[in-house]
């Protein structure tokens, strides 16, 4: 299978493994998520920036040949990726100012082709050049990091702060994986609890709040909130980790929830090779297009108590979370969360063809399976 085939081959394929994602998550008789959309309605948006980057890595491959994936582990792209098309994002602007408009380019291109009575490759290594740029400059890729965004206020009566749900990216460079954190966060500042609750302990209706928000809610703290976002979004991170780190890093916030969805590792036959019982059995696929395996996971920790903060004459402490870690399941403990759940999509005819094996149970063995079937998506099969 000579280069051009193989990349084709694996931009195809996951291609359909997100749109199936983004079917499943879109469609309510499949996804329990739709009973409580929050999550559905905060992870489409980053497979859509998914969508987006495998589209311009695809097109950059016309004019410059340089795209890798880790084969072996994650199934993704390798970091050097994400960092160039971030880059070229930000340059996009410069490097389309250096290159003719599509219309000369096509002129110049018939032109050569009359003239020489061969294939003008500079000239359509600049179109394709030329057309990835304008595609990417929009902005909406998968980038190292996403920035957070407030999506919905409210207020917790019990308590009588604002509440907050926040969500952000990343893509982490070791593990060469796409992640997608969501927050639900209380704020105790003076300035909030002011300005958006009511002495009944309701939400100030008077308050206009343009959500989603760029950044969390609050002015005061969204630059820090940024670049705790940046320095706390590694994989090797546990999310109590992360939401104990939040919890320390700011008096005035209360971190009641931390979600982290891990979208893969991804599975492709005779590309990636990080499962050799998952490859064996999808190279029998007749379909290529058909022959992979998405899995993705969703973490959760969450407060299970608030211990009181004191203040006293000579020192203060605020008042800080109990997280709740799931110590009677081992794999709950290794990752560091209350619960999770671990989720596998794949097409029907690969679900075929790994049930006939023999080998389905194993391989799903705690995974919620999801089988991509005529448009739709089968669940809990």
């Amino acid at each position: 299978m000579s280069t051009n085939e193989a990349a084709n081959r694996y931009f195809d394929a996951i291609a359909a493994a997100l749109d199936g994602l983004g079917a499943y998550l879109a469609d309510s008789r499949a996804s329990p998520y739709r009973r409580n959309d929050l999550v559905a309605e905060t992870v489409m948006p980053y497979i859509a920036r998914l969508e987006h980057s495998f589209r311009a890595w695809k097109n950059r491959l016309g004019f410059l040949e340089s795209f890798r994936i880790q084969r072996a582990e994650s199934g993704y792209p390798l970091f050097q990726n994400v960092l160039e098309l971030e880059n070229d994002r930000r340059e996009a602007d410069k490097r389309l100012a250096s290159i003719a408009e599509p219309q000369t380019l096509r002129e110049e291109m018939v032109d050569f082709i009359l003239r020489h009575r061969a294939f003008p490759g500079e000239l359509q290594r600049a179109m394709a050049e030329r057309l990835y740029l304008e595609d990417v400059r929009e902005g909406r890729v998968f980038s190292p990091l996403v920035l957070p965004e407030t999506v919905r206020v409210s207020v917790n009566p019990r308590t009588k702060r604002p509440y907050y749900i926040v969500h952000w990216g990343a893509f982490d460079g070791a593990a060469n994986l796409p992640l997608v954190y969501m927050a639900a966060v209380e704020d105790s500042s003076e300035n909030m609890t002011a300005s958006l609750v009511t002495g009944e302990g309701r939400l100030n209706e008077d308050v206009e709040i343009p959500l989603p928000v760029g950044g969390l809610l609050n002015p005061d703290l969204a630059h820090r909130f940024d670049d705790f976002a940046e320095r706390n979004s590694s994989y090797s991170l546990s999310p109590a980790t992360i939401a104990t780190n939040l919890d320390r890093d700011f008096d005035t916030l209360h971190p009641k929830q931390l979600r982290r969805v891990v979208l893969g590792p991804f599975y492709t036959a005779g590309i990636t090779a990080h499962n050799s019982t998952v490859s064996e059995v999808l190279a029998k696929v007749r379909r290529q297009d058909n022959a992979w395996l998405l899995t993705w996971t969703v973490q959760e920790v969450y407060s299970k108590a608030e211990q009181p903060g004191r203040k006293g004459l000579w020192s203060s402490q605020p008042p800080r979370e109990e997280f709740h870690l799931e110590t009677d399941d081992l794999e709950a403990a290794r990752m560091g969360v209350s619960a999770y759940e671990k989720h596998a999509l794949v097409p029907h005819e690969a679900y075929q063809a790994l049930y006939a094996s023999g080998e389905a149970g194993r391989i799903f063995d705690g995974y919620k399976v999801h089988v991509v079937s005529a448009g739709g998506v089968i669940t809990d099969v």
